[in-house]
């Protein structure tokens, strides 16, 4: 089979050379990147099954490029600080260590700790005995035996107090300390803060003997186990976008394939033009880091467009082509360049010019022609 596919090409260059010799008018031999035109004759035509068409209309499936990168939501990345300052006691976290929620961060020491725990404890007694005042005053006065004045004065002097301990008792939790055990138990010098979620360490701030206040940074954490991919689309292709559209998301430092779907489509066009997609990631994977950079295909609605049998069209010095009919009824044949877009199964999107409407295109025989093209310019 391979022989005789070798005998036919060489007859037909054979062919096209005594065509061209004998009727110079026939066969133009301008190189293929300008204006080029293959001649045949009927048996030519026949023996190489040339097929003639028009290009069809089909439903495809369209692709939007974006480029974007990994990040977590903001209920998965926390930054720890200190509630109230303090001096750094003891810590042992590493950038890239993983830690569980509510396992202790850091221990704090401070004066004001241990002054706060004194307060609430005095606070807390002198209530004990305003409470029992206020209520021997307001006996006294449904007997009339005290005057209205000491009555108001108890009242005020129990409430005004019993505000400052609850105001002591929040801080003291604000802090991790738990008054019921305080109550019980003895004053601590020392403070822990946990972690309030489980994650990677990412940002440390913090040294042994460190004055650290409210307002410091001490440690960022993020949880990876639920990344998703935020792109970066142009004003422009948003009204093809809907939420579950499927994405296939491809990492700058691999090759492989990673499918998601749009969750949510931005409302605000930055300075770029660009509208933020938020897509999810079909497939936690804790490896995972954010700030990773992507390229991504978002399939949209099929739509209607223009494509061609993919054998229609030939590559040329990394260009695309299509053979033309020259004339209705002349087996005369224009290679023309075309943009070929994306291709799906057997079948090319193509953006053809307007030079093209109304001709027949060469559907099938292309790279027969184009070898015929080159075989005659040699």
């Amino acid at each position: 089979m391979k022989n005789r596919i070798r005998l036919l090409l060489l007859l037909t260059v054979f062919w096209a050379a005594c065509s061209k010799k004998d009727k110079s008018t026939e066969t133009t031999t301008a190189q293929p990147t300008e204006i080029a035109h293959v001649r045949l004759s009927q048996e030519q035509q026949k023996l190489l099954g040339i097929v003639l068409g028009q290009p069809i209309l089909r439903s495809m499936n369209g692709t939007l490029k974006a480029n974007g990168m990994l990040d977590v939501p903001p209920q998965n990345m926390v930054t720890v600080s200190a509630p109230l300052g303090g001096f750094v006691k003891s810590t042992e976290l590493l950038q890239g260590m993983k830690v569980k929620k509510g396992q202790t961060v850091i221990v704090l020491q401070h004066p004001d700790y241990i002054q706060l725990q004194e307060d609430y404890l005095t606070s807390k007694n002198q209530l004990e005995f305003l409470d029992l005042e206020y209520k021997r005053q307001e006996e006294l006065a449904k007997e009339n035996v005290t005057a209205a004045k000491a009555l108001q004065q108890a009242k005020s002097n129990y409430f005004g107090t019993k505000a400052k301990v609850q105001g002591l008792r929040a801080k003291l939790k604000l802090i991790n300390i738990n008054p019921q055990e305080l109550e019980n138990g003895e004053i601590q010098n020392t403070i822990s803060i946990p972690s309030p979620i489980s994650g990677f360490v990412t940002e440390v701030n913090v040294n042994i003997g460190m004055h650290v206040n409210p307002t410091d940074v001490l440690f960022k954490i993020i949880d990876t186990e639920h990344l998703h991919a935020e792109a970066q689309v142009f004003e422009k292709d948003v009204p093809r976008l809907k939420i579950g559209q499927q994405v296939r998301v491809y990492l700058s430092n691999e090759n492989k394939e990673r499918l998601a779907k749009v969750f949510l489509i931005g409302k605000e066009i930055t300075a770029e033009r660009t509208v933020r997609v938020h897509c999810h990631l079909e497939g936690e994977d804790p490896s995972l880091i954010p700030g990773l950079y992507f390229k991504a295909l978002i399939e949209t609605d099929p739509q209607q467009v223009t494509t061609l049998p993919n054998e229609a069209v030939v590559d040329f010095e990394n260009k695309q082509y299509v053979f033309v009919e020259q004339k209705a009824g002349v087996l005369e044949y224009e290679m023309i360049e075309i943009s070929k877009l994306k291709s799906e199964e057997d079948f090319t999107e193509v953006a053809l010019p307007s030079s093209i409407a109304g001709r027949k295109i060469v559907l099938k025989g292309t790279y027969a022609l184009l070898s015929i093209l080159k075989n005659t310019e040699e």
